[in-house]
């Protein structure tokens, strides 16, 4: 079957996980002494967790190992990873793991001798096998694995923009009847008669002649209005959006899990109020 790297199987794993994330955590044995560091995970096809990968530090020498996820504690509020029964040994006889290197069955053969009992010495079929042969090592059922998770729920606040409205800003035509005044000149003509002021001259009659038909002619104008129209910019319109902010509260009712303890005789109970202690 096989094995991928954790971020090749779900390059979101973090997120699958609720942001808690394996890697980096340091691996302790029951008795409190450190081991090493978790550097990867190795799932299968079907994404079950089956071996952590172990940066391994006993006697100042470091080794790559892979550590079947069955024999694993985990604890993300502790942030520590503890393992069973984990020797110097051990570590010693197992292959060190390359990150490079497939993961077939005779390596995953030589990790599980490693692991199991002393004594123990069972042929398995290599087309056969199935991790549930080796359920101690593989397995997450076991009691000491079982976890109780208690959800609660948050209020998570979204906007949602929704069109409240429209303005339509456009213009029409209004007629009105205007009046200007326009000063304008007319010509007349006024006849006088006068009397001359120096009297009355005598004229030789032996030179006057008499006329008829004569006739002076005065031309005469008037202004007339003339009225045209123009278009001015009488003002400008500019229309424009502004956002105005407010905070606006809302309540809803949420739900909160609690834990019941109930035992029966005089046991020890220590509650740590632990919400997860191993979400894989």
């Amino acid at each position: 079957m096989p094995l991928y790297k954790l971020a090749d199987f779900d390059p979101n794993y973090r997120e699958t996980f609720g942001g808690d994330d394996i890697k980096g955590l340091p691996l302790y044995t029951q008795g409190g002494t450190r081991i090493g560091t978790i550097t990867d995970t190795l799932v299968d096809e079907d994404g079950r967790f089956r071996y952590l990968v172990i940066d391994s530090e006993i006697d100042a020498t470091s080794k790559r190992i892979l550590l079947p996820i069955g024999l694993s504690h985990i604890d993300y509020n502790a942030r520590r990873v503890t393992v069973d029964g984990l020797s110097r040994e051990q570590v010693l006889q197992l292959p060190e793991y390359r990150d490079n290197m497939a993961v077939d069955y005779d390596y995953e053969e030589q990790v599980r001798r490693a692991y199991r009992p002393l004594g123990t010495n069972i042929n398995y079929d290599r087309d056969s096998y199935t991790y549930q042969q080796d359920a101690d090592l593989y397995n997450l059922s076991e009691q000491k694995h079982q976890t109780i998770r208690l959800y609660e729920e948050r209020l998570i606040a979204n906007k949602n923009r929704v069109k409240t409205g429209e303005v339509a800003v456009g213009k029409h035509i209004e007629t009105e009847t205007a009046q200007v005044s326009v000063p304008i000149e007319r010509e007349r003509v006024v006849i006088e008669r006068v009397t001359p002021t120096e009297g009355e001259t005598v004229v030789n009659a032996s030179e006057l002649q008499f006329q008829e038909g004569e006739v002076a002619r005065i031309e005469i104008y008037e202004e007339t209005p003339e009225i045209h129209k123009e278009a001015f910019v009488r003002e400008e319109v500019r229309v424009k959006k502004v956002v105005d902010r407010e905070t606006v509260e809302t309540q809803e009712t949420i739900r909160r899990e609690e834990l019941d303890i109930k035992t029966e005789g005089d046991l020890p109970v220590n509650d740590a109020s632990i919400n997860e202690i191993d979400r894989m």
